[in-house]
Order: structure tokens, then sequence, then C-alpha cells
């Protein structure tokens, strides 16, 4: 056969980090079974180079290395170099990077890995340099040393055998599970009880920093999501008050600091210092959904303003520069971009000022003043001589310096902004990776449904939909019934995995709970029978990352603990418990079993298993079923509800009439009606509520004072923290 690996093939690629380096003289493949098959019949390793495209040190190695005609000599020549996106192939990057911090003790990207033409790694690390520097070896020096070590009848062997010990390292960290049938294994005795929830929180308090906010005694600081989920629905649970603590300072923290964007919204992907001074200046789709999450939980169980402005803020941001014509979210923006001054590619360049800057844009000198003392802009810079906002100075202080009424302040300060951020759109931007995901869409559409439930703006339910029927149109097989994970300018590519299965169904049947519009909830049903047929391993009781039916590689990864997204596993345990109450399917036991498995694992570490440890809350302590029987959820219903912090509630509306019931049933391929909705019609034609824990349901009302007040003589099983007054913003 012709050898694909003597040319570049990613010009045939449309994942813009494969792109990225078509233009290199290395001959890139991409992960597919012809470049697999030629490293076999050259009998030569694989150079397998794991990145994104908003990766800043993925850039940096590609104009050290991959941009070098001698070091493109040597891939070319000596092996089969591999591009992968890891935002395309998550269960690629899973294996290699869990070999890596087993044999490194740590991880990152861009993830350099030398295999063996079976593709089981022998030699791994992250970024190499060009030339060696501080112990570490010069990345073409490396090459040529590996293609010796290959070459030699003496060191092959050696490698081969290397190889062998890792990718059984890699299948007893990924792919191992207790014997669910052995009486005597780890996990046997049943899931976690809800013990396991402050289990965690204790651990996640531990673990904060009381000082600056959020968790770790140095830096880099990362947003944690997921423990901020512990943390609320464990000061709901229990009323400890250091969980809401906790919470609060690493929400004010994040919203404060260079984190989030002062200028045009939304969160960057993390800051490289302890106090959230500098970010990593790029900004993912996931975290611009899991972080307003736990803004909106801030505001019910506060009822601060300034936490709701956060979310808003940030949605206006996805609206304005990850959203498809269409619908849909696009995935990342750069962290580089091209600086006025130099005209170089420069991280941050977009986002940073100087006070001369702000000055010559608000022409006002009280006002840039203003501005700057806001937001610490200095001649003295913090970021290379310039200046990533931070705010910093309370309004009240400032109305002290410059004798001024707070309104007074608070309007020029919003007028300073919109001028900033009306000049920052003239700047060259950040370049955009167009992937839509399926999974990372389904984390945004979970976010804007909720959002539209706890602020009540209906548009944000419209947004939500728009873009569940833009994956659903683009991504779905209905003839298949099977989910593809990757859109990107009509190209469809590579088989969903459990994220996206998982993150998707929950946000179809969010989108259900915001609308009451059956068809999302049908989706989130057809989403949950794949999980359990392609995913679900019933020997093992386990359920793992890629599907049964997908391509085969070195290991069959799981994906138990919280990464820069939640867990696969963890979410699709919650949604499965959820669907649980419509489904024909024994979904709970599914989930249920999954927790067994993995009790031990998420006991011994629950700060790691955030996500699967609240899926065992839930679990223990059953979902709030408020079942709706009416045409419309009255607009005092959602207010009342949405005012409440019910991380765990289920909205369950349903037609007033069992007649108009009959043909919900038929879409939802079911033959009688679930236990959440049997026999709960609307009574004397007026919406009814019913709310329902654990078998135990309030009677059947027209008042929702009625069903919060018996919520509130179940708060020992229901938690049902009321929002609390504004009082004391920091800011």
């Amino acid at each position: 056969m012709d050898d694909p690996t003597r040319r570049n093939r990613l010009d045939e690629e449309e994942s813009p980090y494969l792109r990225q380096h078509a233009d290199n003289p290395v001959n890139w493949q991409p992960w597919d079974e012809a470049a697999l098959e030629a490293a076999n019949e050259r009998d030569v390793p694989i150079f397998l180079s794991i990145g994104y495209s908003a990766c800043h040190w993925c850039h940096v190695m590609e104009e050290e290395s991959f941009e070098d005609e001698a070091v493109a000599d040597v891939l070319n020549e000596n092996f089969v170099p591999i591009k992968v996106d890891r935002e395309e192939r998550p269960d690629v990057d899973s294996i290699y990077m869990t070999v890596c911090q087993l044999v490194t003790g740590q991880g990152g990207w861009p993830l350099s890995a030398w295999l063996t033409p079976e593709g089981k790694p022998f030699f791994i690390g992250t970024y190499f340099p060009p030339e060696e520097q501080r112990g570490q070896p010069g990345f073409r020096d490396l090459c040529e040393r590996i293609s010796d070590s290959w070459a030699s009848d003496e060191d092959r062997p050696e490698m081969e055998t290397r190889a062998e010990q890792w990718t059984d390292a890699a299948k007893d960290r990924l792919e191992e599970t207790p014997d669910a049938a052995d009486a005597d294994a780890p996990g046997s005795a049943g899931p976690p009880s809800s013990d396991v929830l402050e289990t965690a929180a204790d651990a996640i308090l531990r673990s904060a920093d009381r000082e600056y906010g959020g968790f770790g005694s140095g830096g880099p600081k990362f947003p944690q999501p997921a423990r901020l989920r512990v943390l609320a629905r464990a000061y709901d649970r229990t009323g400890r008050e250091e969980c809401l603590e906790v919470f609060e300072e690493a929400l004010d923290a994040m919203a404060a600091g260079g984190l989030y964007d002062h200028v045009g919204g939304g969160f960057h992907r993390y800051c490289v210092d302890r106090d959230w001074t500098v970010p990593h200046f790029e900004k993912m789709l996931y975290d611009n959904a899991e972080i307003p999450r736990a803004f909106l939980s801030g505001y019910q169980l506060t009822g601060r303003d300034r936490y709701a402005t956060v979310v808003s803020e940030t949605l206006a941001f996805v609206d304005r520069e990850l959203t498809h014509d269409e619908g849909g979210f696009f995935s990342t923006l750069d962290a580089q971009s091209e600086s006025p001054e130099t005209g170089e590619r420069e991280e941050g360049a977009f986002y940073v000022w100087t006070p001369d800057e702000v000055r010559e844009v608000l022409e006002s000198e009280t006002d840039a003043s203003l501005f700057c003392a806001r937001y610490d802009i200095s001649e003295s810079g913090n970021f290379e001589g310039r200046n990533q906002p931070n705010r910093v100075a309370r309004v009240s202080e400032l109305a002290a310096q410059f004798d001024l009424e707070e309104s007074e302040i608070l309007k020029r300060l919003e007028s300073a902004r919109q001028k900033l951020f009306e000049a920052r759109e003239e700047r060259p931007r950040p370049d955009r990776d167009e992937k839509v995901l399926a999974g990372w869409n389904g984390l945004m559409i979970s976010t804007y449904a909720e959002a539209a439930l706890v602020l009540g703006e209906d548009e944000y339910a419209e947004t939500a939909v728009d873009a569940l029927e833009f994956v659903r149109d683009r991504l779905w097989d209905d003839d298949e019934g099977r989910l593809s994970r990757r859109y990107k300018d009509g190209d469809v590519k590579v088989d969903g995995y459990l994220e996206d299965y998982a993150f998707l169904a929950r946000g179809a049947l969010d989108c259900y709970q915001a609308t009451g519009e059956v068809d999302h909830l049908a989706f989130a049903l057809e989403l949950a029978r794949v999980v359990e047929a392609e995913f679900w391993d019933a020997d093992r009781g386990t359920l793992y990352f890629t599907p049964e039916s997908g391509e085969s590689l070195v290991t069959r990864p799981q994906e138990l603990g919280d990464q820069s997204t939640p867990s696969a596993t963890g979410v699709a345990v919650e949604t499965l418990l959820a669907l649980d109450a419509f489904a024909a399917e024994d979904f709970e036991g599914i989930a249920a079993t999954v927790l067994e498995t993995h009790a031990n694992t998420i006991e011994a570490s629950a700060i790691e298993h955030a996500t699967l440890s609240l899926a065992a809350d839930r679990l223990a302590a059953g979902a709030l079923e408020v079942t709706v029987a009416a045409d419309e959820l009255p607009d005092e219903w959602r207010e009342r509800f949405a005012s409440r912090y019910l991380p765990d509630r289920l909205f369950a509306l349903r037609p007033s009439t069992e007649t108009g019931l009959e043909s919900w049933l038929d879409q939802l391929r079911l033959g009688d009606a679930p236990a959440i909705w049997a026999g709960r019609e609307a009574r004397d034609g007026d919406p009814t509520l019913y709310v329902c824990r654990d078998r135990t349901c309030s009677p059947p009302t027209h008042d929702v004072e009625d069903a919060l007040e018996w919520l509130g003589e179940n708060a020992d099983a229901v938690g049902s923290s009321e929002t609390r007054d504004e009082s004391g913003s920091p800011f």
C-alpha cells in the first residue's frame, strides 16, 4: 500500500488544533488505522503528541521544534508522528496521560509519548525544550537517542518490556474493578451512604485557602466547581456554617480576581498564583458552564445579587463569543492573540491594559483614575508590565477617596467598563476553536436551563433548547440511535464517549425541567438507554468511558474522578438516578451498582471523586420530586421554587389531564404512567403540585406555600435552604 507517512495529512482534518500543524515540515498523521498500520509496516515507533488549540506550551513546542526542518527530518525518518486533539479524543489522552502521571508523577500538555507500533508507551513526558536545560533533554537529541535504542538488538527488548509494564499499569489504574460477584470484594457491602458527602466536605475544608479563597496553599489556583457543589449541598444538609463560608470565599475570590474577565465577562482557565491575580488567559466552554452553576447556587443560598450578576455577564459572554449562529456552542478561545505593539502573538494581549491605555479610552482623568483604582491598573503592572484587571477596591472606599456618592461611583464604573469593552473589541482577537463537542455542549445547555429557572429569564431556556436541537440535528443519528462527539463546519467525527451521552442527557433533562416540553425528556431517555447498551458492563458493575462497539485501544478507560470537567461516571450516575423516575428500565439499579462497585474508592478519596460523592448522596437521600400537573408552570410557583436551594430537585411537569398524558407516554415509549405522574392529574381544573421525597409525599395542593411548608416540615430529609438577605457585600 502507499505509505501515508510520507506527507503531512493534517490538512484533511477539521480539528483547529490539528490544522494548526498542517503546515509543519513534520509528516503528522491523525490517529487512524492508516497511521497505525504504517508504524507496523515500517517497524518504527510512534511519536504521539497530544494537545489542544488553546494550549500555550503546545504553541511553544511547535515553534521551537515542530517547525524546525532538522527536527522534522529525524521524526519523519525514524518515527510515525501522530497528532491528537485531546478534546476530540479524550480516550486516547486519558490512557497516555495516566501513564505519564504514573511514571513521572505529573502531567500536562503538550503530552509527548513514544509508543511501540502496537501503541504501548515506553517513554513519556510533556513539554521538551529544543536544547537540554535544567536536566531536561533537548527534543531532537532525545528523538535520536530513542531511535538508536529502537534499532539496537540490545536495547529494544528492554524498551518493549517497559512498554508492557507501563501498559499493564495503565490497565490496573483505568480498567480494573473489584469483582462484584465476590462477597469479600471491596465495595461489595453496598453503595456509600450519605456520610460520604460530609467526608468529602471535611477534606475540601481542610484544603481551603482561608486567606485568599479557593483551594490549595499555593499556585496555580483552579476553580474546582465540583468541590463547590459538595460544600453547597453539605451546608444545605447540615447547616454547617464553615461550608458556606468557604463556598462564598471561593466565589468572591474568583469573581474579584483575574480569573474573571471584568471588562467582557466570562472566566479564564485558571490563575497561576495563589491570590488569583494573573490568569492563564484561555477561555474554555466547560469552565463557563460549570463555574456559573456554582454562582447560581450561591445566589440561591445567600440571595446576593452579585452572584446573579456574574452569571448573567458570563452567559452574555458565551452568547457573544462562543455561540454558533444556528445554536450550539464552540469550544475555546485561545490564550494568545496578536499584540498591537509588537505584532507578535502573546499570551493575554487581548485582555491586559496600561494606565495610559485606560486614560486614552476614557478621556476623563477622574473616570480613568477611578477605574484604575477599582481594578488595580498600575504603572508597574501585574502581568509583564501590563495589567489584568482585578477588583481590589470597595465602592465605599472609592466614594470616600473621590468624594462621590456610591451610586455615582457605580454609574461611572459601568460607563467606563462599556467604553473599554468597545475599545477592546477593536484589538486583534484570540483564535476561536469552533469545534462543537456534544458533551461540552451538554454542560452549557444545563447551565442555561438552570439559569432560566433560577433567574426567571425565558431567553436562557430558549438558548438551551436551540443548542440542544443543534447538537441533536447534527450529532445524533436517529436511525442508528447513536451520538457522535464532534461537529465542525459540516464534518462529523468520533463516536460519542460516556461524557457525551451523560452530559447531553443531563442537558436534555434540564431543558425538560425548564420548559415542560416532553420531547427533551424523551431524548434524555434515548441517550440513557444507549449508556446502558454501550457503556454499562453488568459483569464488572461499572460504566466505561468508551463504547463497547468503539475502537479497541491498549486499555478501556473509566473516568471516576473529576478532571477539568466533572466525572463522566458521576454525571452518568446522577442522571440515571433522575431519569429512573420516568423510565421502564432499571436505571437506579445500574447507578446503585456502579456506586457499590467503587464504594471503597469513593470513600477513600472523596475529594477527588466529588461528583460521585454527590451521586451517592442523591441515591441515599432520594430525589426531591416536584410533580406539576398543569399546562404551564405558574409564574409564582416558578419564582418561589427558584428562590430555594434544592440541589436534587426534579421538576416533573406533566399535562393536566390523563388524556393529555397518554400522548406523552407514547412518545416516551412507556405503556403505563410512571409513579411520578400516575394519578397526579390537575385537581378541580387548576394547576396542582405534588411534592415527594423517598416515597413520602405532600397532599396535592394548588398553593405553592403549602408545598413549601411541607418542605420545611421535612427539612431533615430535604434540606431546602431559603435564600438569605443581601448583606455585607465586599464589592
